[in-house]
């Protein structure tokens, strides 16, 4: 087989493993045997020879129906090489300049002709994609001939989702999506998004701060790179995309506020392989608005300064880069591997250059009357898993954040920043609850009627480790560890009053911040129906860094039987997929 391969990127079209035969002599007289690999004496003369490719043929508008009409090569239109046959010009020769990895006069090679199906598939224009070789008459020259039947050109989704939380809170969230995969003749693909969705939460103290999000989107793929003066390529089987978006969003917290938000983003998106995956963007631009700040609100502001995070203008302007590395890519289920996903993410960079834009000294520079934001951010998502059984594993995550918030910023904006605690972090607490350090203040006091802010941080450390096996049928049973915590990059802003730290004490990072996790353990139910897993888990914490020293190891007051420490302590997530 091996022999086969690698002639058959030599051009050797009809060769085939049968042509071989491998004698054994044991005759020598000893325990060894001489193996000798020989063609069969029998093998054509066709197997025997090398082969190119001469004319390329590309149906690109083929219609099962119509075949005999479609494939008249009369139509054809030479380019660079290629014939294109597409009567009604439905695609521009030059798409497929960058999907064929075949030239006429080459020599055959099975690897190009996989890489041309695999990126022809990727496009994401046709239906069905076909090919066959023809060979001349008394040649040793292949005719190539590329059958592409197109997607229907324009279609219109609808998509409705619902959630439950385990804070009582449940919605739903409906999308209308409609695309056209040949905008401009050219396989570009343009999605247009309209949603809109809620979150009720129909008991408890929180009860009545309902949230409703609705908004558009509008994205816009070209099958490769439009870089000025540049014309760059990949040689794998995968398309790269150049994507340009644009989004606006309302999200109305009632009772409290309204905000809205505007997006924009230009970037590419291109796969070395299956398992490796890169995104640019070389500009990304998001601006936050508040609007209907209520007063119910401000009064909750008053108790607890870093809620006027929320509401504060967010004019973000710079650009990101994402890699990710899957090793469990088209691997079976419970198998063994590596996954790693790097985000390095920069803001108000240039801008801070040439405004010297420094808040720290007094020098607060505005953009349309906004401050804009200026910090460079890591996050590093690594996750390492061991298949123990056939239908078991062990998992481990390993989250590495760190944002600097720098010139025109004391903090990172609200949107960028790290929380812990929650369904997929950890969940012995409640959703963004913990931290930052061993301040408490996510914890529910007893006075509270209202609302209460989140806790996030400029750095993030968190540990995961979770035992996963089946139980019986489609139910997966699960035993876990969650450690974690986040943490500000400052202590105090030079500013007075500002509202991003003040009331957080203990909050910034310093060289204990080993002894300053949450930790929490707990046991889990899946739910796998193979299109949807559920997912039930119910944690307890076992460290509470926001305790006095000393007093922060809570294990030995687990008392199941109290119903006063189960209200405190137990904590319930529904949730879909794996937290990891």
């Amino acid at each position: 087989m091996r022999i086969d391969a690698a002639l058959k990127e030599q051009g050797f079209y009809y060769f085939s493993p049968d042509d071989l035969i491998v004698l054994v002599d044991s005759t020598n007289g000893s325990d060894l045997a001489n193996l000798y690999v020989k063609l069969k004496p029998e093998v054509p003369q066709v197997s025997q020879h090398q082969y190119t490719i001469n004319d390329i043929y590309i149906y690109s508008n083929y219609n099962l129906r119509t075949a005999a009409r479609d494939t008249l090569k009369s139509d054809s239109i030479l380019y660079k090489g290629y014939y294109v046959i597409d009567k009604k010009k439905t695609f521009k020769p030059q798409v497929f300049e960058q999907m064929m990895r075949f030239e006429s006069g080459e020599l055959y090679n099975r690897a190009e002709h996989n890489l041309t199906i695999n990126r022809l598939i990727n496009l994401g224009a046709f239906k069905f994609v076909k090919n066959r070789f023809e060979t001349l008459p008394d040649s040793f020259k292949l005719n190539t001939y590329y059958y592409l039947t197109p997607l229907p050109k324009k279609s219109l989704s609808a998509e409705i989702g619902g959630l439950s939380r385990s804070n009582n809170v449940t919605g739903s969230e409906v999308t209308l999506r409609w695309r056209n995969r040949n905008a401009f003749r050219g396989a570009e693909l343009v999605t247009i998004n309209a949603y809109g969705g809620f979150e009720v939460q129909y008991s408890g103290q929180f009860s009545g701060y309902n949230t409703f999000r609705y908004g558009a989107e509008a994205n816009l793929s070209f099958p490769r790179f439009l870089i000025p003066f540049f014309n760059l390529n990949t040689e794998g089987s995968f398309v790269p995309r150049t994507n340009i978006q644009l989004g606006y969003d309302i999200l109305q917290r009632q009772k409290l506020y309204t905000l809205n938000s505007y997006r924009a983003q230009f970037g590419y998106n291109w796969k070395e392989s299956a398992q490796k995956e890169h995104t640019f963007n070389p500009i990304s631009i998001n601006y936050v608005q508040a609007l209907n700040v209520t007063d119910s609100f401000t009064k909750y502001v008053k108790s607890y300064p870093t809620l006027q995070r929320t509401i504060s203008r967010q004019f973000i302007i710079g650009s990101n880069y994402n890699f990710n590395y899957n090793q469990l890519a088209g691997k079976e289920k419970n198998a063994g591997g590596l996954y790693f996903n790097g985000l390095i993410d920069l803001s108000g960079n240039i801008l801070g250059l040439v405004t010297g834009a420094d808040v720290r000294k007094g020098k607060s520079v505005k953009i349309f009357g906004s401050a804009f934001s200026q910090y460079a951010k890591v996050d590093f998502d690594t996750r390492y898993y061991i298949k123990v059984g056939q239908n078991s594993q062990w998992a481990n995550r390993v989250l590495v954040g760190v944002g600097l918030p720098y010139g025109n910023d004391t903090i990172l904006p609200f949107v960028k920043q790290f929380f812990s605690g929650g369904s997929n972090s950890l969940r012995g607490f409640r959703s963004r609850s913990v931290g930052p350090g061993t301040y408490g203040g996510g914890q529910i006091p007893k006075d509270s009627s209202g609302i209460l802010p989140d806790m996030t941080g400029d750095i993030r450390l968190e540990f995961n480790t979770e035992y996963r096996a089946k139980l019986f049928s489609i139910v997966n049973g699960a035993l876990f560890l969650d450690a974690g915590n986040v943490w500000l990059y400052h202590d105090n802003p030079d500013k007075p009053g500002d509202p991003a730290i003040n009331g957080q004490p203990g909050g910034k990072f310093t060289k204990d911040f080993m002894k300053q996790l949450a930790i929490d353990a707990g046991v889990g139910l899946r739910v796998d129906i193979t299109i949807l897993l559920i997912r039930f888990d119910v944690a307890v914490p076992i460290r509470k860094p926001w305790l006095p020293a000393g007093q922060q190891s809570v294990i030995n007051q687990i008392d199941f039987g109290s119903s006063a420490w189960r209200k405190q302590n137990i904590v319930y997530n529904i949730a879909i997929g794996l937290p990891f």
